[in-house]
């Protein structure tokens, strides 16, 4: 065989790989094969998929930064989405529970059990958000000014709040429903209804915030009707490939009447990972409200608007570890505890390669991508050294993602919650509560504390991991 056949026989392999990764392949049997092909085939949709959720949070901070009174536009963005991470952690701990369970029951062979627990976990999502929506609402102002806003920043963007946290079902349910095609094996629907959503974002921002034609200028609001709208029709994408009946989940209205004995063990495996997150997501708030009370309005815009951007960076490898979930759910499913070990090493590795790259980038070009998003120097300055600081440690970020997925594929929520309380609230609050306030470091006190965090989060889900409790988990 010459060179050239052999590299035309490469690229043809390459391309048909990257074409059934995008096309969504669920005739493809995750329990055998290759697993460097079967982490491809997941990790490429899921990895778009998380970029596209990012480019939402990107997409809202470069419109708002250029509005007057920037500050507080990039300061009441921030802040709520600090506060909206409360309802990503339901969303997040619910999607984790039915991609447990749909990919254990799809591992065993069994489609129809595996779509009935995925709509059990849709009746759970509109229980919880109800109240959720009505809250947030009524205390949109009083939430601002809690999180350290000024009374002119609360006044100035609670609007935004109001409709973000009011609109949380279509957060959930956009999460929630791409958990269940994910454990279903078919990351191609949840990539292509983030797209989507995206997209619709990405037109109607400008035109909702500036104006155009008869419609008027909303300026902050209007970026929170341009997400609410997106994230609306991705969901409404999502219903419809639901019920199609082309995928190997055969959706019946009947699977909609509440099963208690299911609904049961799906908050059983739900409600430690919603805890695991709300516990992150709590220390991130916590280090929201540390920095804009030792940072002033700057202070605090200029994290807000680095973590943006770090998140920019961490969800598609975020999306690449979600690989190992699916990866180690079905082959549990289907006794493959070896194989499951060989695929959270493979997609370690990955993740690794990507974080490192990313660290680089951030740390060589951070002053550059930073300026894009903010006219204000004050604010580029703190942004600057929030953004150099946290990217240290992004290696360790890679390999703790592919940890906490993997303890979550296998329906070992408690690990996980263990590590995020000691490493969250034990560890990273305290140092960095001491080094900003005790040390008078202010914001940079703060920003030292989370690679440390995480880095030390991540050693002990390594040794967790080699414990090896997560491989006889029964779900």
């Amino acid at each position: 065989m010459t060179e050239t056949t052999i590299k035309r026989s490469l690229f043809s392999k390459i391309f048909t790989t990257l074409t059934q990764a995008l096309k969504g392949d669920e005739s493809f049997d995750y329990t055998a094969g290759s697993i460097k092909k079967a982490v491809i085939l997941l990790a490429i949709p899921m990895v778009l998929e998380m970029m596209m959720e990012s480019v939402f949070a990107l997409v809202d901070l470069y419109f708002v930064g250029h509005l007057e009174h920037s500050s507080f536009a990039i300061q009441t963005v921030g802040l709520t989405e600090s506060v909206l991470t409360i309802i990503y952690s339901l969303a997040i701990g619910m999607s984790m529970a039915a991609t447990a369970v749909v990919a254990r029951r799809i591992g065993e062979k069994d489609p129809v059990a595996a779509a009935k627990a995925g709509m059990q976990s849709i009746i759970i999502a509109f229980a919880v958000n109800s109240v959720m929506s009505i809250f947030g609402v009524i205390y949109a102002k009083d939430i601002l000014m809690l999180m350290g806003a000024s009374a002119d920043a609360a006044e100035h963007g609670y609007r935004f709040t109001q409709i973000m946290i009011g609109s949380s079902l279509c957060i959930m349910l956009l999460f929630l429903i791409n958990g269940i095609f994910r454990g279903a094996g078919n990351a191609a629907i949840a990539m292509k209804s983030l797209w989507l959503a995206n997209i619709c974002n990405i037109i109607l921002c400008p035109i909702l915030i500036n104006g155009l034609g008869p419609i008027p200028a909303f300026g902050l609001t209007g970026a929170a009707l341009a997400t609410t709208l997106g994230r609306s029709i991705g969901v409404l994408y999502q219903v419809y490939h639901l019920f199609s009946g082309n995928n190997v989940l055969k959706i019946k209205i009947a699977y909609f009447a509440p099963d208690f004995k299911q609904i049961k063990a799906l908050v059983k495996i739900a409600a430690p990972g919603i805890l695991q997150f709300v516990i992150a997501s709590c220390s991130w708030i916590f280090l929201a409200q540390l920095v804009a009370t030792t940072g002033g309005d700057h202070g605090s815009a200029g994290y807000q608007t680095a973590l943006r951007i770090m998140m920019f960076f961490i969800l598609p490898a975020w999306g690449l570890s979600n690989a190992a979930a699916t990866l180690v759910g079905q082959n549990l499913g289907a006794k493959q505890i070896e194989r499951a070990e060989k695929s959270v090493f493979t997609t370690a590795k990955y993740n690794v390669i990507f974080m490192a790259t990313i660290m680089v980038i951030t740390l060589c070009f951070g002053k550059y991508i930073i300026s894009f998003f903010t006219n204000d120097e004050m604010v580029r300055t703190v942004a600057v050294e929030a953004l150099q600081i946290m990217s240290v440690g992004f290696i360790f970020y890679g390999i703790g993602m592919v940890l906490i997925n993997t303890f979550n594929g296998a329906g070992d929520t408690w690990t996980p919650t263990g590590i995020n309380f000691f490493g969250f609230w034990l560890f990273q609050i305290p140092l960095a509560y001491v080094l900003a306030k005790h040390f008078n470091m202010g914001p940079t006190g703060v920003f030292i504390a989370i690679p440390v965090a995480e880095t030390a989060i991540t050693l002990a889900g390594i040794f967790f991991y080699k414990r090896g409790k997560w491989k006889r988990i029964q779900v």
